[in-house]
């Protein structure tokens, strides 16, 4: 017998996050929550009081991360400045949907007039848009936009001026020492915040490039797997993706990949081109994909991008996905570090037998479990009731292997599978599936 060897567990990318600590442990307990729901990263805690120590403090602990997410442009254009920063970075984003949070609360807490406010470190065309959709006046909106480190600098007086010359009411401002001050000078604030869906999209965009530096002598795959949106069939929406979940994770070992959440649908695996094509046949047959349809019944759509950098092979991942959701018959794409298709549709193993060939060998092996169980088509009907532990004991096979059997004996009408039994446990519903010995006569 082979002994086989277990394949080595990828490296969770290790992320920084950088900003005041209430916003580090905010970002922090999304992060772990995340963590629970299938990402696969650790977050490192970077807190400061003021924005100038983000330098000091980013150098106790950069040695040992991946990549780091900073809370917003200033504490990142301050790393930068302090030539510091040797990691890959990133920065959440203040975009228009902060500012919707902000006027929100401007409203409900403030009981401010938000047409008489002043901004900073929004787009001024974002904060045109917001309040269009809104259909309030911009007119008498008071805006200064952040440019480099030293915008701060002009952001309290450019709150405090306004707000003596009566043009506005209440100041919205982004830089914690800003507010800080404003509150001192008894200028009404409202301190801005990103909102959680942008922390969670910057915390996936920052383990990305964490994985990419540790690949970046190599060229970088990226596959998004995505589950359908119809009904979810015998298992629940939960159920469907914590298998799919486990099988993405399982396979990623078995090629030093990295699985990461991308949202409630879809799942990002990151690996070196290298290691991809090895565990593919060259991008012929992707294992997770038969996989998922064999072991969960579902036909996951799948992109793959290439590319040098993770941003690049991401970007062109998303590119596939979209080919593989709008292609008929065919549910999976390589899209190549320079934007084209580079190969046909990835053809899925199963369909590369015949009807004929496939039902042929389905029927030689019902008549072996028939054989096993006692004596073909005369079992008892309480036996050829079985589930996948019994069928890899009766044809020594490993659980996996008899889960694909099963599901070929069902495909070819030698088997019907049965409602799960469900359990108060944790885990898999275990599935039953009645073997059909007579339709071999």
């Amino acid at each position: 017998m082979t002994q086989s060897r277990e394949a080595p567990i990828p490296h969770q990318p290790v992320i920084g996050v950088a900003g005041p600590s209430d916003l580090v442990a905010q970002i922090i307990e999304l992060g772990a929550g995340l963590a629970g729901d299938q990402a696969d990263w650790r977050l490192v805690g970077i807190a400061y009081h003021d924005e100038g120590e983000v330098a000091k403090e980013l150098a106790r602990v950069q040695s040992g991360l991946d990549a780091c997410l900073f809370a917003g442009p200033l504490p990142y254009d301050l790393a930068h400045a302090a030539g510091g920063l040797a990691v890959p970075a990133t920065y959440i984003p203040l975009s228009g949907s902060a500012l919707y949070g902000a006027l929100l609360r401007a409203v409900l807490e403030q009981h401010a007039d938000i047409r008489r406010v002043s901004i900073d470190s929004v787009p001024r065309n974002e904060i045109h848009e917001a309040y269009a959709d809104l259909h309030i006046p911009v007119t008498d909106v008071r805006v200064v936009e952040y440019r480099d480190p030293e915008s701060p600098a002009e952001f309290f007086e450019f709150h405090r001026d306004a707000y003596r010359r009566g043009a506005t009411e209440l100041a919205l401002t982004s830089v914690r020492s800003v507010a800080q001050r404003l509150a001192d000078a008894e200028v009404p604030v409202l301190l801005m915040r990103p909102t959680t869906a942008t922390i969670r999209s910057a915390l996936r965009t920052t383990a990305l490039l964490g994985i990419g530096s540790r690949l970046e002598d190599s060229q970088i795959a990226i596959g998004i797997v995505e589950l359908p949106s119809g009904p979810t069939g015998e298992y629940g929406r939960d159920q469907l993706r914590l298998a799919v979940h486990h099988i993405l994770l399982d396979e990623a070992r078995r090629m030093d990949a990295t699985v990461l959440s991308r949202d409630e649908r879809s799942y990002y695996i990151v690996a070196t081109f290298g290691s991809l094509t090895a565990a593919t046949d060259d991008l012929s047959a992707p294992p997770f994909v038969e996989r998922i349809r064999q072991e969960v019944g579902l036909d996951v759509e799948l992109g793959i991008g290439l590319g040098l950098t993770a941003r690049a092979a991401e970007a062109n991942a998303r590119t596939a996905l979209a080919r593989a959701s709008t292609a008929a018959g065919e549910s999976s794409y390589v899209v190549g570090a320079d934007g084209t298709v580079l190969t046909a549709p990835i053809r899925q193993s199963a369909r590369q037998l015949s009807h004929d060939d496939a039902h042929s060998k389905a029927r030689t092996t019902l008549d072996r479990l028939a054989r096993a169980l006692g004596s073909g088509a005369e079992v008892p009907t309480d036996r050829l009731v079985v589930d996948a532990s019994a069928v890899a004991e009766l044809l020594d096979i490993t659980p996996r292997a008899a889960r694909r059997v099963l599901h070929t004996l069902t495909e070819t009408g030698l088997a019907w599978q049965m409602p799960p039994l469900r359990s108060a446990g944790p885990g898999r519903p275990r599935q039953l599936y009645r073997l059909l010995p007579e339709k071999l006569s």
